[in-house]
């Protein structure tokens, strides 16, 4: 497949002066730098919105393009040859974990990720975390290559699945509204839930220490359904955990920065900052930025912010998109702040909205 490497003039395009740390924007504003115009990029920014995307989703099922270098580094590069955006998230999924693990995975058009549910301790003791390492090899070789192949003043972007959304996944086995049987088993085996979210613990942070040592050069936990829990259970399921796998890249990794989005969390979104040792929360479409922005002065100041337009906003374009843009911006004019949206993405956006967006903001 090195047919699929980006040549050399196609990188060139999306090339600009500056070769060193002091020149990523993004970068520096997640170390706590106040930017303007705050950095930008987007979740999902690499997806089915952009026809360069569709014609090699159409060569390679998803597991297959996650895990061949080729193929992911190149979907990594597509949005940033278009946009610019200053940060450049791998392309890879959050099932990669367990599936690396030995539970099965598929993808299917029109339902998601199908999954052989965990559902008792002889399911969790077929998972073998030492596979990881060999599994998830190609990903880090993807992350070696980004480093050589992004221009030099785009921060290199890793991620992992929060343990609780990924337990989900794990327990459900697919999508869901409400992860009903996985609630059932959070109250009702809490020893087995407990077992299979310290087990994600674990596995987690070994699998960002290997993405920090291929060159990422910032994390991301995505905790998409933390919103599903009352506080008790969010504190003990998605607090805790988080703030265990920070500590465990901290003690490593002392200063790398790490974002955290407890998606739906709502003011629970404050005392996650506070707790888990992140250094930049991503708030959802459903947060308000100053609210949240005043409480975090107050409980946990030096956290950064991310966020977070709605993405039918994106999606729908034009003086609405714009005016949307600037108010997020310039709501957080004097402090830390990246632009992204809520959410990821919607599929059918137009790519020229996310063009008008990133002149939108590199206009302030």
């Amino acid at each position: 497949m090195n047919s699929l490497r980006p040549s050399d003039s196609a990188l060139k395009a999306c090339d600009v002066t500056g070769s060193d740390t002091a020149n990523k924007k993004l970068l520096k504003t997640l170390k706590g730098e106040a930017v303007w115009p705050p950095p930008m990029w987007l979740m999902r920014q690499a997806g089915r919105y952009l026809p360069e995307f569709r014609a090699l989703r159409a060569q390679a099922d998803f597991l297959t393009r996650c895990t061949t270098p080729d193929i992911a580094e190149e979907l990594t590069l597509q949005p940033i040859r278009r946009y610019g955006m200053d940060g450049a998230i791998l392309f890879s999924d959050i099932l990669i974990l367990p599936w690396a693990m030995g539970q099965s995975l598929e993808f299917i058009d029109g339902r998601g990720p199908v999954l052989e549910p965990i559902r008792s301790e002889q399911d969790l003791a077929r998972l073998d975390p030492a596979r990881i390492a060999d599994i998830t090899a190609p990903i880090r070789e993807t992350l070696t290559r980004l480093t050589q192949s992004l221009p030099h003043e785009t921060t290199l972007l890793g991620f992992a699945g929060s343990p609780f959304t990924v337990s989900c996944y794990m327990v459900e086995g697919s999508g869901s509204r409400d992860f009903a049987t996985t609630r059932k088993m959070m109250l009702e085996n809490t020893l087995l839930f407990e077992r299979l979210i310290n087990t994600l613990v674990e596995q987690t942070a070994e699998m960002l220490f290997g993405q920090i040592e291929a060159g990422a050069e910032a994390v991301m936990l995505f905790d998409s359904w933390a919103g599903l829990l009352p506080p008790s259970s969010f504190r003990r399921f998605v607090i805790e955990p988080t703030r265990q796998i920070v500590s465990l890249l901290r003690g490593r990794y002392p200063e790398i920065p790490i974002i955290g989005f407890p998606r739906l969390a709502g003011i629970m979104a404050v005392e996650y900052a506070q707790k888990t040792g992140i250094g930049t929360l991503a708030l959802d479409t459903s947060a308000d930025l100053v609210q949240i922005a005043d409480l975090l002065n107050k409980h946990a100041p030096n956290v950064t912010l991310q966020g977070n337009l709605d993405p039918t906003i994106l999606f729908s374009g034009g003086e609405n998109l714009q005016k949307e843009a600037r108010s997020i911006c310039h709501s957080l004019r004097h402090r830390p702040h990246i632009f992204n949206l809520g959410h990821g993405v919607m599929q059918h956006t137009p790519p020229e909205h996310v063009a008008e967006l990133v002149a939108t903001v590199r206009s302030l």
